[in-house]
């Protein structure tokens, strides 16, 4: 909700204090679902370490992945929220570039709420089932 509330904000501020709304390039989607990729990648890797061959992971390696997973979350859902509210902000608007920023905000919400899945997919391939 906060991103949401923040991403909606900038248009109105920025149409206030004169400035021209930042446009969204094809870049911040790409870098996101980028991440996503990463994550997703390392989650699949620690899930066929930990639960399908079985084999215990440093406990380094399990932290560090653990609060990867949860940090790369965390700020994903943020971002989502911010590209959705940027674009609600745009809805009606009768701007030359307002369809673009919509359309480009929604696909890097997406992106960003493929890095949060992909982040809790990793977090949860951390667990371990205590078998005793």
């Amino acid at each position: 909700m906060a991103g949401a509330v923040v991403g909606w904000a900038v248009h109105p501020v920025c149409d206030r204090i004169g400035v021209v709304p930042p446009l969204v390039s094809a870049a911040q989607p790409l870098a996101l679902l980028l991440l996503a990729v990463i994550l997703g990648y390392v989650a699949w890797v620690t899930h066929r370490a930990v639960h399908v061959r079985r084999e215990r992971l440093e406990p380094h390696q399990a932290v560090n992945r653990f609060v990867l997973a949860r940090a790369s979350a965390l700020v994903a859902a943020l971002v989502t929220g911010g590209y959705v509210g940027y674009a609600l902000s745009w809805i009606g608007d009768p701007a030359e570039l307002a369809d673009e920023r919509m359309v480009r905000s929604f696909v890097a919400a997406g992106c960003a709420l493929a890095a949060v899945v992909a982040g809790l997919l990793l977090e949860r391939a951390c667990r371990v089932h205590d078998d005793a």
